[in-house]
Formats: C-alpha cells, sequence, structure tokens
C-alpha cells in the first residue's frame, strides 16, 4: 500500500480556532479523517509539532521509506534552511502546501526557503491542498 506522510509545523495544531478568517474554520484532525476517506487505498499518516528539531526528525524518519510526504512548514518555511537541507537529503518527494496564499499575505511570507526542495509548492487553496498534494504525489 502507499504510504504518504502529512506533516504539519507550528500553530497548525490550532487549525479551527486560528484567524479563521485566513485559515478557515475546520480543524486538521476533521478534514483528516475526510482526506482518509478520499484515499481509502493510500496508507496516510499525520504529525504535528511545533518543534523545528521534530519536523527533522519525522523527515528523516520516513524521508527513505515511505512513499511521498506532504509538508506545511508553517513559518518555518521562511527562514528554516535546517528544514529545507533536511528535505534535499531525502529521497521521498515532497509537496509544500500552504493553507493561504502566501504571496498575497505579508512580504516575508512571500519567500519560502523550504520549498526549493520540494517536487511542487501548493499555496492558496485552503485545506483542499492537502488533497492537491496527495494526488501529485500519487501521478
Amino acid at each position: 500500500m502507499i504510504q504518504i506522510q502529512i506533516i504539519n509545523g507550528p500553530n497548525l495544531n490550532l487549525l479551527g480556532k486560528r484567524e479563521p478568517e485566513i485559515y478557515g474554520s475546520t480543524s486538521f484532525e476533521d478534514y483528516y479523517n475526510r482526506l482518509r476517506k478520499d484515499f481509502p487505498n493510500v496508507s496516510l499518516h499525520y504529525f504535528q509539532s511545533n518543534h523545528e528539531g521534530d519536523l527533522i526528525d519525522k523527515l528523516h524518519e520516513v524521508g527513505f521509506v515511505y512513499d511521498g510526504i506532504v509538508l506545511n512548514p508553517g513559518a518555518y518555511t521562511h527562514y528554516s534552511y535546517a528544514i529545507a537541507d533536511a528535505i534535499k537529503a531525502i529521497s521521498v518527494p515532497v509537496v509544500e502546501v500552504h493553507i493561504s496564499d502566501i504571496n498575497a499575505r505579508e512580504d516575508f511570507r512571500k519567500v519560502s526557503v523550504t520549498g526549493d526542495n520540494c517536487k511542487r509548492i501548493i499555496s492558496g487553496k485552503g485545506l483542499e491542498g492537502y488533497k492537491l498534494a496527495v494526488e501529485d504525489l500519487l501521478q
């Protein structure tokens, strides 16, 4: 069975509560349950952490054995060269996802240092960006 790891970074544990005008009112856990139903033949795994090292450890853990990774590094997108290096070091393709359109927000959010090492960046599609990322990895 195809295995895809979803990794969410800092503050994404607050989806559904945090700035609903930007991120919506659905928790990621609720969306994840729907996503699993959309892909019954895929083994989806979910991990979230507010700590940079934990995200790097998870990339290392699954980055040579799974079939793909969907990554939303949160604010680390814009300055974590450590996460960028971890993505570059692994062999599994990574699709970066952002719920909001990072190009339509503050200037600092328009730069993705992590995205340079990803297969694709999906930005501004809301939570459906995760579904698009899984579909991309399945192709």
